[in-house]
Parts: structure tokens; sequence; C-alpha cells
């Protein structure tokens, strides 16, 4: 774990409203490194909204399952809040937060520039078993960039054809990669990163006003079984999760796949929901759930959602 740097239930439908398309992701600047399955590009026009409609510039925001990171990056980018917390339990993807928030940024740019990219190298470097963090950090940027989909958990393959039959290389853009990373050092330290639970996290700063909580949990609940395949820690209590959630003092923001089980959480708990256009990696277009306790900002004329 890394040292601090700095310190009434709703009915199913109360009306529709038009949706507009997906957002464009490559309208959003890119801030992580990660090429993460999963991951929230296509959701932060919508975050900037949430706090844009807030009274105050929040001072804190808890993103407890980080993965790539790109709220929390946004909002520190943006100058949205003051500080971040970004919690994630997984082992490999926390040394790249840890390395980059303990100040070795430009090491782990040299690597990313340095390393000569062909399938023979990459078998080689991960068949290494690592002891340092940085090390361990670079060995995952490259699982990452030349796993299929970008998935690190247990069982994914190499890419195998990859962009216009470039193969396993086909996601790695060595100059851009570096340039992430090291823009990243303008914000480290506003950034506390913790590998820990992401429910304990919120537990502990439950009582607190000045903390706002993103969260995006693995999509697990109904026996939903993308969360399984794309994440090594996938298992979740959603329940005990609602349960915090309804304790926060500060305002939270949830994203969610359309399941059932989920929509039945969120009325139990009184809280509302949207539903928010994106695209999966299929470029298919989809709809995910966004819950918290008041909504009523996602209704506002130029703001997207359909009500439930």
């Amino acid at each position: 774990m890394s040292a601090y740097r700095q310190p009434s239930l709703l009915p199913d439908v109360v009306g529709e409203q038009q949706t507009s398309k997906p957002v464009n992701v490559a309208s959003v600047p890119q801030r992580s490194p990660f090429r993460y399955p999963g991951g929230k590009t296509w959701f932060v026009p919508t975050f900037r909204q949430w706090l844009a409609h807030m009274a105050a510039k929040p001072r804190f925001l808890i993103e407890p399952f980080t993965g790539g990171g790109i709220i929390s990056l946004t909002a520190l980018f943006d100058d949205l809040v003051d500080k971040v917390m970004m919690v994630e339990l997984d082992d490999e993807i926390a040394a790249v937060w840890e390395t980059i928030v303990d100040g070795n940024a430009a090491w782990l740019a040299d690597r990313i520039l340095t390393f000569e990219m062909t399938r023979e190298n990459v078998v080689k470097e991960l068949q290494i078993t690592r002891s340092s963090r940085q090390e361990k950090a670079f060995q995952t940027i490259l699982k990452n960039r030349t796993l299929h989909g970008g998935i690190l958990a247990k069982g994914s393959r190499f890419i195998k054809d990859g962009e216009n039959g470039k193969g396993i290389g086909s996601r790695w853009y060595p100059t851009t990669l570096a340039t992430r990373v090291l823009s990243l050092e303008q914000i480290a330290a506003r950034i506390n990163f913790r590998q820990a639970d992401g429910l304990t996290a919120m537990m502990e700063f439950a009582a607190s006003p000045n903390a706002i909580y993103f969260i995006d949990p693995p999509y697990t609940a109904g026996g939903k079984k993308a969360g399984n395949r794309l994440y090594t820690h996938h298992q979740l209590d959603h329940e005990r999760l609602f349960t915090i959630c309804e304790s926060l003092r500060g305002d939270f923001l949830m994203t969610y796949d359309e399941a059932d089980e989920v929509k039945a959480l969120a009325r139990s708990y009184g809280f509302q929901m949207r539903l928010i256009p994106m695209k999966n990696t299929h470029h298919t277009t989809m709809k995910e759930l966004v819950i918290g306790r008041d909504l009523s900002w996602l209704d506002a004329p130029g703001v997207d959602g359909e009500s439930y």
C-alpha cells in the first residue's frame, strides 16, 4: 500500500425520455495507460454533469473499484475535486498505480519505450517472476496491451491477428503509452492509492461529509458472467454494497449492468435509477444503469438519461 502523497420505492418506469447517441469515446481525453475491460471512458461526460450540479466543488473522490481509473484521472485533470482515493484489490493493477504514485512514472515510461515488441520477447518477459513492484507494473502494462481485450484474468490469450494484421503488437503504442504515464506525474501528489478491499475503504469514510464516491463494481449480480471472465477479483456481496451506500454521508454514483437483481436492490433501498447509452467492445449500443440517491440532474435539458 502506498502512503498518501497529499492530503419511497420507485415504480419500474416513471416515464421515458429520449436518449441521445452513445458518447464517442474518441472525444474524451485518454488519460489511463490501461486498455481496460469495462472501462468507463464513455461515462466521463455524465460524470462531469454530476459534479457540475453539485452546490460546491467536492474535496475528495473515492473510487473503490478503480481498474483503469479514468474517472479519478478525469476528476483530477479537470480539477473537479481536490484529491482522490483510488482503491484496487488486484495486485497487478495495483503495481501500476503504486509505481506511478510513488514517483516512478519516468522509469515505467522508459521501460515501455525501450521494450522491443515481438511475440518472442513478450513470452520471454512474462515467464520471468519479477520481485520489484516497478517490474511487475511493466509486466502488467505489457499483458494488458498484448492479451485479447486487455483482459488480465487467468485464461486470457494473446492477441492473434489484431488491427490490420499487426498481431500481438497491434495495441502496443509505446510513445503514446509513455506520454500517458509521464502525464500522470502532474497529479500523482493528489492521489491516495490503496491496494485494498473497496467496501472496507468506503466504510472508513462513510461518516465524512467531504467525500463523494464513484462506484463501478464487477458486474456479477443476477448470475452475470462478464465480471467472472474479465476480472481476477470478481466476487462481491452486492447487497452489502448497497447497505454501505445507504450509510454514506457523502453523495455517490453507481454504474451497473441492467440486471433485474440490481434493479430490485435499488428499489428496496429507495435509490433512483436511470439508463445511459454506451457501446461495448463490439460497437453494439447497450444501456447501463446509473444508480444514486437523487438523479434529477439527469432529467435536466441537455443531459442524457432514461428514467425508471
